[in-house]
């Protein structure tokens, strides 16, 4: 039976890199696209599916295309937004054709694999997939750190739900058989998504205080800001110095 997240869920770190990755769905229309990503994922050995305001049911179909990775199905959480199920996370690529206009660093499909495996060692991470018809959304794209794609015919690139599911989870897997990128040695830490949000929101605060941005007409600025520090990636260590540096400005005021 799938769960419904009412808040987020503590950061629970596992021995396995692969049960540290998070494959979120985003607006799903049909259940059967939900039953074969299910089955893509277990092929490849990742089980944990988020499904972020479907518009369909896990219904028979869903069970069916799932074939013997019903479980899958069954242990998905289901929340309301992208923010909720990103929070505890400190990495998360967006996947999709289009670049939105975004500009965030892009990797193809096997650079997402070897990044996601490299990083679920030590921490919790997300892969996340926009609705069929449409894809991933400017909104939720500008939420993830790097920008995903599977270079393809440049005439006819658009792959259905679950073989771009598929391709992902089987970088992901082919990561973690090579020696040489698991486990890779970061001896930094990355912050969660929240608190990352915390930072973008004191930002915002002193930045109007000292009267860089006008509330009723903030642009595209607060937007720009988020995309260079999301490039940038501060470790926990250098977002603790620039959150310093704002409560430095905002007591000298």
């Amino acid at each position: 039976m799938t769960v419904t997240l009412s808040m987020t869920e503590p950061s629970m770190l596992n021995d396995n890199p692969l049960d540290n990755i998070r494959i979120i769905l985003i607006n799903t229309q049909f259940p059967g696209n939900i039953g074969a990503v299910a089955r893509a994922m277990k092929n490849m050995g990742v089980s944990r599916l988020y499904l972020v305001n479907p518009s369909c049911r896990l219904d028979k179909e869903a069970y069916i295309r799932a074939t013997s990775a019903t479980d899958i199905l069954e242990n998905a959480i289901i929340a309301d937004t992208l923010s909720e199920v990103i929070s505890d996370c400190q990495l998360v690529v967006g996947t999709s054709t289009r670049d939105r206009g975004m500009s965030l660093p892009l990797l193809t499909a096997r650079q997402s694999g070897e990044q996601v495996l490299a990083e679920a060692v030590k921490a919790q991470v997300a892969v996340v997939f926009g609705q069929e018809s449409c894809g991933l959304q400017g909104d939720d794209l500008k939420q993830c750190h790097f920008h995903g794609y599977i270079p393809a015919n440049p005439d006819y690139s658009s792959l259905n739900l679950g073989a771009a599911v598929q391709t992902f989870c089987y970088e992901i897997f082919q990561a973690s058989e090579a020696k040489h990128t698991q486990p890779k040695n970061i001896d930094y830490q990355y912050p969660e998504v929240k608190d990352m949000e915390y930072f973008y929101q004191h930002l915002e605060r002193v930045l109007v205080d000292v009267k860089f941005l006008i509330p009723q007409h903030p642009g595209q600025m607060m937007q720009r800001l988020r995309r260079l520090f999301n490039r940038a990636r501060p470790d926990e260590k250098e977002l603790n110095i620039l959150r310093g540096i704002l409560s430095a400005i905002e007591k000298n005021r």
